[in-house]
């Protein structure tokens, strides 16, 4: 007996390629006669294996002409959609780690999202044309989409991860959330998010520009951010802080938390407070802070330098007549004089003085009494600008030199001194 396929089976839903039909391996009168005498299972498999492999082999075959070739016509939903494309959305400027509801999208520096039609081939922006006037929608994206900005993605892909409304919750963004370019540029305009990232997986979401028209361009992608509630709004740290922030806004202190109190306890209560016992006690601030683990110091310490330092100056006379210090308002020195007239910068004080220095220096830092705010102007004069007097670099440790401070001071010849 032989066993046969239905002829004509490669043929279906149109295909015009000849579909080459194997011929199937007979099942031999000997191979009947031996399993009517009792094969064993195992005989009878390996008669069996090879007639099963060719029946397989030809049923791949044929399914893969099929799929490639003698497909039928696909819906668009269906279509395989080309992924490279040259024209590409592009958000130029970064948002914010955090966001939150029902404020509305701006990005890190608190200026306008900006976003721009960019064509790879030309390595410009499609300035001109149909396509510089392009429609924008905006829609949010989950933060856990996984995109390269060296690699393309499908639509399909970007269509996954967009983002709807919890079940009962307003749209989850709302505003101006359609936009249309001029001259291949655009401003993203009142557009807020209304519920926070806390129910996703990743904790975050993204921001997605996509083209509404027929051609394909590869949508906008921002970088992911957290969505708070607006009450939260009032806990959020500054970046940069300000000398005058309360100390709670600086990274890992948390309001009216452990390290918060320990340091009200001790009369840290700005951030100035903290970058003053910084500089002259590091360690005992340490303490203060219970022996917080490396990262936490770490990360409250370069948070608390990113600040922006007050335009003043302070003196400290050290009672020899003519000696004085001079610090900046978180107590680091930046220059001192001989003679209560000419001021000099640390780097240009001969290596014979700076033991001096160190030491009266390190006096002052135990007392930290006796120093008096300084007339910049009335000792420096009108050219010199206070801003550069205040440059530092604040480095750990308690004894500082501002060794790579270059300041513009009044200066005198070290051979006159």
């Amino acid at each position: 007996m032989v066993l046969k396929r239905p002829l004509g089976e490669g043929e279906e839903d149109g295909c015009d390629v000849p579909n080459r039909i194997s011929k199937q391996r007979p099942v031999s009168s000997h191979l009947a006669r031996n399993v009517m005498l009792g094969l064993s299972p195992q005989e009878l498999a390996s008669t069996l294996e090879p007639l099963i492999r060719g029946w397989v082999r030809d049923e791949v075959q044929r399914a893969c002409r099929q799929s490639f070739c003698c497909s039928s016509p696909r819906s668009p939903f269906n279509a395989l959609e080309p992924c490279g494309t040259s024209l590409q959305l592009r958000f130029l400027t970064k948002l914010p780690q955090m966001l939150f509801t029902g404020s509305k999208v701006e990005s890190e520096d608190n200026g306008a999202v900006r976003l721009v039609l960019f064509d790879t081939d030309s390595n410009q922006i499609v300035s001109s044309g149909p396509l510089s006037s392009l429609k924008i929608r905006f829609v949010a994206l989950d933060g856990d989409f996984s995109v390269d900005e060296d690699e393309d993605w499908c639509q399909k892909d970007f269509e996954a991860k967009v983002m709807y409304a919890r079940d009962g919750k307003r749209p989850l963004v709302a505003g101006e959330l359609v936009m249309v370019l001029k001259d291949g540029v655009g401003d993203l305009g009142e557009v807020f998010f209304t519920d926070n990232s806390s129910w996703r997986r990743s904790r975050t979401f993204r921001l997605g520009a996509h083209a509404i028209s027929g051609i394909r361009i590869r949508e906008a992608i921002s970088e992911p951010f957290v969505v708070k509630d607006q009450r939260g709004e009032s806990y959020k740290k500054h970046h940069p802080p300000a000398l005058g922030d309360e100390i709670w806004r600086l990274e890992k202190i948390a309001k009216d938390g452990a390290l918060h109190r320990r340091l009200g306890s001790s009369r840290i209560c700005t951030v100035k407070d903290f970058l003053q016992m910084y500089v002259t006690n590091e360690s005992s601030l340490r303490k203060i802070l219970g022996g917080s683990c490396n990262k936490t110091w770490e990360t409250i310490t370069k948070h608390a330098k990113e600040c922006f330092l007050e335009d003043n100056l302070y003196i400290y006379n050290c009672g020899a007549e003519g000696i004085a210090l001079l610090f900046n308002s978180i107590f680091v020195i930046v220059g001192a004089t001989f003679d209560g007239r000419n001021y000099l910068s640390l780097e240009k004080l001969p290596a014979f003085k700076m033991p001096l220095v160190e030491s009266l220096k390190q006096h002052f830092y135990k007392n930290l009494d006796g120093m008096l705010p300084m007339d910049v102007q009335s000792i420096f004069g009108a050219s010199i600008l206070t801003s550069d007097l205040l440059v530092y670099p604040l480095k750990s440790g308690a004894n500082m030199s501002l060794q790579d401070v270059d300041i513009p001071f009044l200066q005198q010849d070290q051979s006159q001194m």
